[in-house]
């Protein structure tokens, strides 16, 4: 078995393509059960933001994990794989462990930094232990990424260098039209991105209205920042009021029409600015041509972040948080990865143990016969002097294929000692074996050619 990570994020994909893809909670589960279904995936967590949709996944063979995910991402997102291959990108095995836990630090996110996606990591855990689709192998994987997550915000300054997504958009607002101290803003969802943007905007001493799909969830958390909250059916005449709208649903269509934005701007002598941070977007695009409204959209930041990183990353996050970070998760990552090779070796030493205690009780029993006339004290002493010797004959071995375990290629000595014993074991269960089938093989028909990161020892 082997962990592997394929998924489309910003970092390779325009919007439009992340839009294809997107999922709901829904969708989500959906996915985790089609991914179980199919031939070679064992266990499945899905990741799915406003910037990414991931899946993690065991599976039993490398080429086929590939296939198997590729194909379930397309039919989701209603293409084919060989349209999706040039945006998706492969990791395994340590690097697939690396992959998540830097994109758990925020590492790997639009705005370097940002705390969203460890509370996303979080719910997409849950979900996939609600649904059943995570087992023995993701599980201390994806506890590790949370843990390293948590360490890298709480242990550097990538918080307060950081901004999250919302604050960064919200910035692009008080560009356009200047402090939002008192203005009022209308925000559209109430879900985990709507919250971030409500109190986001609440800290910034906005007038906050907020509207969505389920009143409660509205007037819940309007009645938290101290706002107000309103019916999505009055949405015309709460954004005619509005300096800003903010919008971030759930939903799979456009729920901010031209004719809903032309209605609000009618004797109008202020700008508006709306902010659409949903994926797929909540806002018809041709919004962005009417008089008087800028748009600011996942699109526009992804090409501002493009922009940063042709330049210099001092603007957005400090170099030193960054190394300290990168630090921290390479820390975790190694001892998760000595961990899991001690524990891909434990069936070698204990098949040896075993079958060494076989041996010497095979001995004794053959000792018994021959001398049958044997008291039993000496016989006692026989057999415990039998087993010390075999004890201190396998001590060394055992004890150093556990230490070099976690040495690069130490798989490669649990698969010498299985063949110096004949224990019998698989041996093509090795991580060696994997990676020499990666580079090796090409892939099968139908997969196009994603990107594979493959680590280099």
């Amino acid at each position: 078995m082997s962990l592997l990570a394929v998924g489309i994020s910003h970092q390779t994909a325009p919007v439009a393509l992340l839009e294809q893809v997107a999922m709901t909670g829904d969708d989500t589960a959906k996915t985790l059960h089609e991914l179980l279904d199919s031939e070679h995936v064992s266990e499945a967590l899905v990741l799915a933001t406003c910037n990414r949709v991931e899946v993690f996944a065991e599976v039993d063979r490398f080429h086929g994990g590939v296939t198997d995910v590729s194909r379930v991402l397309a039919r989701h997102a209603g293409a084919t794989v060989e349209d999706l291959s040039p945006y998706v990108t492969v990791h395994y095995e340590d690097q697939a462990i690396g992959h998540l836990c830097t994109v758990a630090a925020g590492l790997d996110s639009m705005v370097v930094g940002e705390t969203q996606v460890l509370g996303q990591l979080r719910a997409a855990y849950a979900l996939a232990q609600a649904e059943g689709t995570i087992g023995r192998e993701l599980h201390p994987i994806t506890q590790r990424a949370l843990r390293v997550g948590k360490r890298v915000h709480s242990e550097t300054g990538i918080d307060k260098a950081g901004a999250s997504l919302v604050s960064v958009a919200l910035e692009r607002v008080t560009e356009r039209i200047g402090d939002l101290a008192g203005r009022p803003v209308l925000v559209v969802g109430a879900g985990s991105m709507g919250a971030l943007a409500a109190t986001t905007l609440a800290r910034r001493g906005a007038a906050l209205t907020v509207a969505s799909r389920t009143p409660a969830s509205a007037a819940r958390l309007a009645e938290s920042l101290q706002g107000r909250s309103a019916d999505l059916e009055s949405l015309a005449e709460e954004l005619a009021l509005a300096d800003v709208l903010v919008t971030c649903t759930g939903a799979t269509g456009t729920v901010i029409g031209t004719d809903v934005v032309t209605s609000a701007m009618v004797g109008r002598d202020r700008p508006l600015v709306v902010v659409d941070l949903a994926l797929p977007r909540d806002v018809d695009p041709a919004v962005g041509a009417l008089p008087g409204v800028h748009v600011v959209d996942l699109a526009m930041l992804q090409g501002e972040r493009a922009e940063r990183h042709a330049g210099s990353l001092a603007g957005t996050v400090a170099s030193d948080d960054i190394a300290a970070a990168h630090a921290l998760v390479e820390l975790e990552t190694s001892l998760l990865r000595a961990e899991r090779q001690a524990a891909a070796v434990a069936p070698t030493v204990s098949a040896l143990r075993s079958q060494a205690a076989g041996v010497v009780d095979a001995e004794l029993l053959r000792l018994s016969t021959r001398l049958p006339d044997l008291d039993a004290r000496a016989r006692s002493e026989i057999a415990r002097t039998v087993r010390r010797v075999v004890d201190k004959l396998l001590h060394e071995p055992t004890v150093r294929v556990k230490e070099l375990a976690g040495a690069p290629g130490g798989t490669d000595y649990a698969d010498a000692l299985r063949a110096l014993f004949g224990l019998g074991l698989d041996a093509d269960t090795s991580s060696a074996t994997l990676a020499e089938a990666v580079v090796d093989a090409d892939l099968p028909a139908g997969t196009g050619r994603p990107r594979v990161d493959r680590e280099v020892s």
